[in-house]
């Protein structure tokens, strides 16, 4: 008899940002209990299912209290977040007393919560609920939805991010827009380019900044503490531009390893933590210095102009 194959224990905090390399839409699941008490969760589990019949899903941690108005529910809706509402899905991340307190929403079917302003709304009947590890899984089959065409709020490693058209896209029969004329205006447009630089720039210093043992959102965090140096966790979510569960998990990270600590209303950093920072200084001012150094200080005054002028 061939011996059992041994289970392979996985670090989950690296499994996590692993699965951050598949990016997703984010929405926020809404439903209105039997006594009328409303339940709204960010999540961007969501997913397409069957088309026939029109069945979707998403998922949920089991002990997550908001289950019990889910699966007592016979409607629940989904709604797909435009890029332009990520304040919206902070709000909804966030343990509260009444998540829906000064929020604009109106009832759909079943009572569950629909907002405006999103790319698309799905409202579905409760179809299934299937047990997924240390997730439930619910299933829902779409009886109404909306269309709004709006660009989506995106995630992708542990970060809110938006989409733009890929080059490929707009790529004619003979002509590549990498070396389109100078008249192109996939190749010329601002905001195209300003995302191009962005992508490259950051793909560069990441595996330099995981060289002193942390991810992007810890070392941008100790970053930011360094000139605001008492911090709530809240506060963060502003000056780092990702959702508060990845702000909790990069200050547990921190928090772990005696970096930074909690006392009692603000996070501070320690002496290992200041010491850390400078390091991520150091290396932040080596690849700025890499990327920046074959510019002329009068272009870099203009580019930094630029910069906070759009700001």
């Amino acid at each position: 008899m061939p011996n059992p194959v041994a289970e392979t224990k996985v670090d989950l905090r690296a499994f996590r940002r692993a699965l951050g390399n598949f990016a997703t839409g984010v929405t926020i699941i809404t439903a209105c209990g039997p006594n009328g008490e409303k339940v709204g969760v960010t999540a961007n589990s969501f997913n397409s299912l069957s088309m026939d019949p029109p069945l979707i899903l998403w998922s949920s941690m089991k002990e997550a209290k908001s289950n019990a108005i889910f699966e007592s529910s016979p409607h629940f809706a989904v709604n797909i977040l435009a890029s332009e509402q990520m304040d919206l899905s902070n709000h909804f991340a966030r343990q509260q007393v009444d998540k829906f307190a000064g929020v604009p929403w109106e009832a759909g079917i079943g009572g569950a919560p629909l907002f405006s302003g999103c790319s698309g709304r799905f409202q579905c009947e409760t179809y299934d609920k299937l047990d997924g590890g240390d997730h439930w899984i619910f299933i829902g089959k779409v009886v109404a939805f909306d269309d709004f065409g709006r660009a989506p709020l995106c995630f992708h490693q542990g970060s809110y991010s938006m989409i733009f058209g890929h080059p490929e896209t707009s790529k004619c029969a003979e002509a590549d827009p990498l070396h389109a004329p100078s008249d192109g205006k996939v190749e010329n447009h601002k905001f195209f380019l300003m995302m191009r630089a962005v992508q490259a720039y950051q793909a560069r210093y990441q595996p330099k900044i995981q060289t002193l043992g942390l991810n992007v959102v810890e070392a941008r965090a100790l970053l930011i503490m360094t000139d605001l140096p008492a911090l709530k966790a809240e506060q963060l979510i502003t000056q780092l531009n990702v959702p508060i569960d990845e702000v909790d998990d990069a200050l547990r990270g921190l928090s772990d390893r005696d970096f930074i600590r909690y006392n009692g209303s603000v996070y501070e950093m320690t002496e290992a933590g200041h010491a850390k920072a400078r390091r991520c200084w150091d290396v932040a001012g080596a690849h700025a210095e890499e990327a920046f150094g074959k510019f002329s200080e009068t272009q870099l005054e203009s580019f930094t102009t630029v910069l906070q002028s759009l700001i």
